[in-house]
């Protein structure tokens, strides 16, 4: 039997979503039928980067509503029991090993050891395949927040408390400007629904963590292929955001950024893991922010 190829077998599957017309990172799986929440381990850790892309295209593709993924063995020791004929989703695990010294030139410090990182995938299961788990497995998210056309104080004040410069002029356009180092935003007003405005600034503010001061992530778009990576990542990043503050998503993204996304997954497999581990950078940069801000305000 072949061995999987983990990159590859990840890869096809995101680049399979897309050009479905589905990537996982447009779904708004934070309300509605089939919605799920950001998954969890059996012991209710949040799943990382790519596992996120992954488990919610199961999720929504299959109609859990679960936020919680184990694996067989994990549900028998919490009495649970996977139903008959259920099939299971994977999810990557980064590890590694160690060699002697001398057995590679990469020689790890002062231990005369040899570390070596490897992936392999588990096969796991959404709590919805499972019966006989506790209670608490099978409770149903909230639903996303319904709010209309007016703005969110509660939201201002998380956007704000990020400290970017945020502007808003009459100018019917949203951007991040490296140059000067701030974020545009068209008026509340001009945008059909106020999560549509929320997520345009998550968008943008995720591009705002890839300064040099900060992730240092962002730089000159020599060529296309850079240009669709970044993107890429702000629009993972976008989803990861909106899930947090429990706001639906929303996109509007032309085919060109599509037509960019495919011709680098394809190009390079690796590509979707590293933008995914780059928006879970973004967005932890981004709440570490606010958390800042909000202790200081406190103290």
């Amino acid at each position: 039997m072949a061995k999987l190829d983990i990159h590859q077998h990840v890869t096809d599957t995101i680049i399979g979503q897309i050009e479905a017309g589905t990537p996982p990172w447009r779904k708004p799986w934070t309300g509605g039928a089939g919605g799920a929440a950001l998954p969890l381990r059996h012991n209710g850790e949040a799943y990382r980067g790519i596992n996120i892309l992954m488990l919610w295209a199961t999720a929504h593709e299959r109609g859990y509503n679960s936020a919680h993924w184990m694996t067989f063995k994990q549900a028998m020791e919490l009495g649970g029991m996977v139903k008959k004929g259920e099939k299971c989703a994977r999810s990557v695990f980064y590890g590694t090993f160690e060699k002697d010294a001398e057995q590679s030139e990469d020689k790890g410090e002062g231990d005369g050891k040899t570390r070596i990182p490897y992936a392999k995938t588990n096969n796991v299961f959404n709590a919805d395949q499972i019966e006989n788990l506790p209670a608490e497995y099978y409770v149903t998210p909230e639903p996303a927040r319904d709010l209309g056309t007016e703005a969110n104080p509660e939201l201002d004040a998380f956007f704000a408390g990020t400290g970017a410069d945020i502007i808003s002029t009459d100018d019917a356009r949203a951007y991040y400007r490296p140059a000067t180092d701030q974020i545009h935003m068209p008026p509340i007003a001009t945008f059909h629904e106020a999560s549509g405005y929320y997520g345009t600034l998550a968008h943008e503010l995720c591009h705002w963590t890839g300064a040099e001061k900060r992730l240092d992530r962002i730089k000159k778009f020599q060529n296309r292929e850079a240009y669709a990576f970044e993107e890429l990542v702000a629009e993972i990043g976008n989803c990861l955001l909106c899930l947090h503050l429990g706001v639906t998503p929303q996109f509007d993204q032309s085919a060109a950024y599509i037509e960019g996304w495919l011709k680098a997954l394809k190009d390079d497999k690796g590509l979707i893991f590293k933008a995914a581990s780059e928006a879970q950078k973004a967005v932890d940069f981004i709440l570490a922010a606010t958390e800042a801000a909000e202790q200081a305000e406190a103290a």
